[in-house]
């Protein structure tokens, strides 16, 4: 598969999760709820439990007089903590329907600015995109709009709506390279239309390669921020903000066990979402022109190598002639084991550490041809969408 084009399958499994699928939010349909209303029976048997026995003990003494006394309690919470910050964050999150007779979707967007600018996943509105869909938004305060789509990026999983407001909260915009793991985050959206719901939890783990495609030939590639905060369905295109209030991602996909028996099809701890800094560049060129560039090497990989590394394939045009990869000397059969610093262990690992960076950039790329190791650099093209 070439570095410029979109895989056409169902979302792969991640290389390092056995036995787990990695979906975007919007693709899990189900819940079971039977464990919870099974935990409330059990709680109400055991409250009902303790005020029988008091009832007993309580009427041998029936003369004693009791004076009930009401305190009033205030709590005083602090602007930092997760109820201050959801207080203010939330007014600038939306919810998102997307509806064509009777097919739709449902999702979460955050306002990037004054003007009705909205964030969103690519995959919460592409039926808007590709079969005219309409498009309506709800706000935190119960106002309905309806909204058009300004531009969309596939290979990113990103797109900016945009309604006729002029003074909608924006979000404040954080650092996503300053994240560190186990540092406190909170999710915000609106899980299977819950709108508002509000969950935190830490960040897990940074730069894990995530493919997404919902089973279309919409696939993306995420350099994406693991955490534990529940992600659920509904959740796609909400802000994950840090304790500052600042948005440091949009969530984007889970891992799940599946949907049969003993499986799971919500959240397990294991979400991913989409880095701020990658999401700023993007949306900034949507809303400019309406579309949006990502690197490329310039060459095509043999998506049938198991590993390690990412094979260039023997395949005719499997080099970009004048690319990157061209330029820098690299051949078809050459196995790729280091791009920028970073060991390259499979095929997607290769094109997320691509698609991480910049149109321009100067990349180090470590590779075998044969027995040797060599290595080059190639400088970053714009890919087609």
């Amino acid at each position: 598969m070439s570095d410029q084009s979109n895989k056409n399958d169902a979302p792969n499994t991640p290389w390092w999760i056995s036995d787990y699928k990695v979906v975007t939010t919007a693709e899990v349909k189900k819940r079971n709820t039977r464990t919870v209303s099974f935990g409330i029976a059990i709680a109400m048997a055991l409250i009902a439990g303790v005020v029988g026995s008091v009832v007993g003990r309580t009427s041998a003494s029936i003369e004693s007089k009791t004076n009930l006394v009401t305190t009033k309690s205030t709590i005083e919470r602090k602007p930092d903590s997760i109820a201050g910050i959801a207080a203010r964050v939330s007014p600038s999150v939306v919810s998102i329907e997307v509806r064509n007779g009777r097919s739709g979707g449902s999702g979460s967007g955050f306002f990037l600015d004054s003007t009705g600018h909205i964030l969103t996943n690519n995959h919460v509105i592409s039926l808007a995109a590709t079969n005219g869909a309409t498009i309506k938004v709800k706000l935190a305060n119960g106002k309905d709009y309806d909204a058009k789509l300004v531009g969309r990026d596939i290979s990113y999983d990103l797109a900016v709506i945009k309604i006729a407001v002029s003074d909608a909260p924006a979000l404040q915009l954080g650092d996503s390279d300053a994240v560190q793991v186990g540092d406190g985050v909170i999710a915000i959206g609106s899980p299977l239309g819950l709108t508002g719901t509000v969950t935190s939890g830490i960040v897990s783990a940074k730069n894990r390669p995530v493919t997404s495609g919902g089973g279309t030939s919409e696939s993306s590639f995420i350099n994406a921020i693991q955490t534990d905060a529940a992600i659920n369905p509904g959740n796609s295109g909400g802000p994950l903000v840090d304790l500052s209030g600042a948005v440091v991602g949009i969530n984007s996909a889970i891992a799940t066990t599946g949907s049969g028996f003993g499986g799971q099809s919500g959240s397990i701890g294991l979400g991913f979402a989409i880095p701020i800094n990658q999401a700023r560049k993007t949306a900034d060129q949507l809303i400019t022109t309406g579309k949006a560039s990502y690197p490329v090497m310039g060459v095509s990989i043999d998506m049938n190598f198991a590993g390690p590394g990412a094979k260039v394939t023997t395949a005719d045009g499997a080099i970009l002639p004048g690319g990157p990869a061209q330029k820098a000397g690299i051949k078809p059969g050459d196995l790729i084991i280091e791009f920028g610093g970073k060991a390259i262990n499979n095929t997607d690992e290769l094109i997320v550490a691509i698609r991480a960076r910049s149109i321009g950039d100067r990349v180090e790329v470590k590779y075998k041809r044969g027995s040797s190791t060599r290595s080059t650099t190639v400088t970053l093209t714009a890919g087609k969408n």
